[in-house]
């Protein structure tokens, strides 16, 4: 069985262009692959939060993996820093990674305009922990986005670099995974962009949103004055609310929108009322069962450990493997 890995940082709630981008398609591939899905908390450090916010920030994350449909039993949901040998592992790839080529990273220079005051080495090598987070586990496959792309294309670069100075087939190139289909894109709800952290909560709907926040959200949502003319084209903002609607309403209410839109008798209050409607509908049950798991303390700590202790066997076995190979040894 083919092995897929893939992490969130815990930064922030999950929102509709999370669950439609790619955790729905989680909830598929662990029934058909031997999946890896860990919390990236060492990579967080990067950013400097502090010990209650970081705590805070995995076990939601956690809480809402779960309540999107990870099983615990079915795949490996861990934690980064349960497992230490990923930053043994981190080493050895750094020992072997040359400032130039770290330097180099689209990413690393992004990081550089954006935060000039903050420039750490953890910035500068982060495509060496994110290969010893794909390698430890030997993975075939790595889901990644546009900005991830010349990093899993580093990861090979470090595997293959690797094989060659110990002249030892051992690590796998990993290959970008696209799920097979084409990914649902979640439109922003100011009208412009897909919804996300980089558009602001306001426009972007999370699992964990109340009713009144949603409602409040999409009654702000980006709109103009309405059509003036039958079957016309619909701008951007207006194509948004009813791409939104395409993934939380029902067909027909779709329709019946589109009807009011061609014919120019579209209300704008009505179709945002019934889309508010729909998303509460949908996010619910969401967010009622990541507040039951978070309020779970010991469910929380049994899904950690066991995550952990099925995570530290792969992971233990590649860094005895390693070092065997690059020479640690008894005496």
């Amino acid at each position: 069985m083919k092995t897929v890995l893939s992490g969130i940082r815990p930064t922030g709630n999950l929102h509709l262009g999370n669950y439609f981008g790619a955790l729905r398609n989680f909830v598929e591939m662990q029934h058909e692959y031997n999946c890896y899905f860990f919390i990236a908390d060492y990579h967080s450090l990067t950013t400097h939060p502090t010990p209650d916010h970081l705590q805070d920030n995995v076990r939601s994350v956690l809480a809402q993996y779960l309540a999107a449909g990870l099983d615990p039993e079915k795949a490996t949901l861990y934690i980064q820093s349960d497992v230490p040998e990923v930053i043994e592992l981190y080493l050895y790839l750094n020992m072997n990674a040359y400032m130039g080529e770290l330097e180099r990273c689209t990413a690393f220079k992004d990081k550089v305009r954006q935060q000039p005051d903050n420039i750490n080495a953890g910035l500068l090598t982060y495509p060496t922990l994110m290969a010893a987070d794909i390698l430890i586990h030997k993975a075939d496959f790595v889901p990644v986005g546009k900005d991830q792309e010349q990093h899993l294309e580093m990861t090979r670069t470090f595997g293959n670099r690797f094989n060659r100075m110990y002249k030892h087939d051992y690590f796998p190139e990993p290959q970008a995974f696209n799920f097979g289909r084409e990914l649902v894109k979640i439109p922003a709800l100011n009208g412009a962009g897909k919804m996300g952290k980089s558009e602001g909560d306001d426009s972007t709907i999370f699992l964990t949103d109340t009713p009144k926040q949603i409602e409040k959200k999409v009654k702000r949502a980006v709109t103009d004055a309405g059509p003036t003319e039958p079957n016309s084209v619909m701008p951007e903002p207006i194509d948004n609310l009813f791409q939104l609607m395409n993934v939380v309403s029902k067909p027909e209410t779709v329709e019946y929108f589109r009807e009011k839109y061609n014919d120019c008798s579209i209300r704008y209050g009505d179709l945002k009322k019934q889309l508010a409607e729909d998303m509460i509908t949908f996010v619910n049950p969401f967010r009622e069962r990541i507040e039951e798991i978070i309020a779970d303390e010991a469910y929380l700590r049994r899904v950690a450990e066991m995550g952990k202790e099925k995570a530290k066997a792969s992971a233990s076995k590649t860094i005895r493997e390693v070092r065997e190979i690059i020479g640690f040894k008894p005496l």
